[in-house]
């Protein structure tokens, strides 16, 4: 009874955490585009930098950007802050839900390092904190002070925090955290620099004073890693969907790619919001796709050896299956943590197996991301013999 109310709190935490993150990086990149968009007109009121004219929903808008404040503050004024916390809240929850209450099959990885559940949770938890105080600390030294120094600094960070979390969990699991670690660090730059700076400067402006301009410097450096890191972000947050991408060795140049890429991409739109054309925003894209290539190129799985005399049988493959697929993948499975059989997906037969042939490969052989965390210890030479049986039904 306890894994059927604990799906339930993982489905809705999903859809929640789906929900709150289409929220924030809608927000976040409305705001960037209208920034960049803004353009000088005359007749503008003093103060204000620029304008952007936009239409949506049969209504004209029209919106101005002060560079400091209105000669008076509005009565009202909206800030966004709510929908990076509850997708942090949501993210960390399904953390919770999903890989801290089934850690024995998603987080702890024997033959990566054989840990306790206490001490698998406790390394992810503290690892999202230091990995915060590194990265605020790096942020706030002379380092700071010039943008482009700073992200590699930081990319290179990003990578660090693969090779670490590859020496820890499996696979599947230290992808994840690099997703989570990184992700601290986009909401811990709204909710402790983004945020409090802006209300400084307002603070300032209603008691008449100029604000620190230092104020606008860290928000706008911390905003724009935000920016450029949401998208490889995703990619990591989805990438425990697609086995490929389990890599478990070198999971660091996986990382280096993907950011990269999103880096690339989100350059692209960004330029193309400030009305540059040429060059400027045509070399992102064929750069983008050469590293996809590289990227799907290098993680096609190695190809498992079996001896072309060996002889493979049918009740060899029924007793890899019953021993190593059919505990999660049966009607009533008999694994702790699952009350149905993963996506629906049933391997109690040979039948079954045939049906589901291209799965069955695709988990099991090609990228070895089957059973969980290698829970069962299927071994190298069974799944030759599982590949080398599916490849012949």
């Amino acid at each position: 009874m306890v894994e059927h109310w604990m799906e339930w709190a993982s489905l809705l935490l999903r859809w929640l955490h789906v929900i709150t993150a289409i929220a924030w990086i809608g927000s976040s990149f409305y705001f960037i585009w209208l920034d960049l968009s803004l353009r000088k007109a005359t007749r503008l009121p003093d103060g204000v930098h620029g304008e952007s004219w936009s239409v949506h929903g049969g209504g004209f808008y029209n919106v101005q950007k002060y560079l400091v404040a209105p000669e008076s503050m509005p009565k009202e004024l909206h800030w966004f802050k709510y929908e990076s916390y509850v997708t942090w809240i949501s993210g960390f929850a399904l953390l919770v839900v999903t890989y801290y209450w089934g850690a024995q099959a998603f987080l702890i990885d024997s033959s990566v390092r054989d840990l306790s559940v206490a001490q698998a949770i406790g390394i992810s938890v503290g690892s999202l904190v230091v990995g915060w105080i590194i990265y605020d600390l790096v942020c706030k030294t002379p380092i700071g002070k010039n943008l482009l120094l700073l992200g590699a600094v930081v990319y290179m960070i990003i990578i660090l925090a693969a090779l670490a979390y590859s020496e820890i969990f499996g696979a599947r699991a230290a992808l994840l955290h690099v997703g989570a670690v990184v992700a601290t660090w986009m909401t811990g730059n709204v909710f402790f620099i983004i945020i409090p700076n802006q209300k400084k400067v307002v603070a300032s402006l209603q008691r008449g004073e100029s604000p620190d301009p230092a104020l606008g410097r860290q928000a706008k450096q911390r905003s724009t890693h935000n920016n450029y890191l949401t998208l490889p972000v995703l990619f990591m947050m989805l990438s425990n969907h697609y086995p490929m991408t389990f890599v478990s060795e070198d999971l660091w140049i996986l990382v280096g790619l993907v950011v990269l890429i999103g880096a690339i991409i989100r350059d692209y739109f960004n330029t193309c919001h400030t009305g540059a054309d040429g060059l400027r925003v045509r070399w992102q894209w064929p750069t983008a796709s050469v590293l996809i290539i590289i990227l799907a190129l290098w993680t096609r799985p190695e190809t498992l050896v079996l001896d072309a005399r060996q002889v493979v049988t049918d009740q060899q493959v029924h007793s890899i299956v019953t021993a190593h697929c059919a505990n999660c993948h049966a009607e009533r499975p008999t694994i702790a943590g699952f009350t149905a059989p993963p996506k629906g997906v049933i391997l109690e037969t040979l039948a079954d197996v045939q049906k589901y042939k291209a799965q069955v490969y695709a988990q099991s052989v090609s990228s070895q991301a089957m059973p969980v965390g290698n829970m069962t210890q299927m071994t190298p030479e069974e799944r030759a013999i599982l590949g080398h049986w599916l490849e012949r039904h």
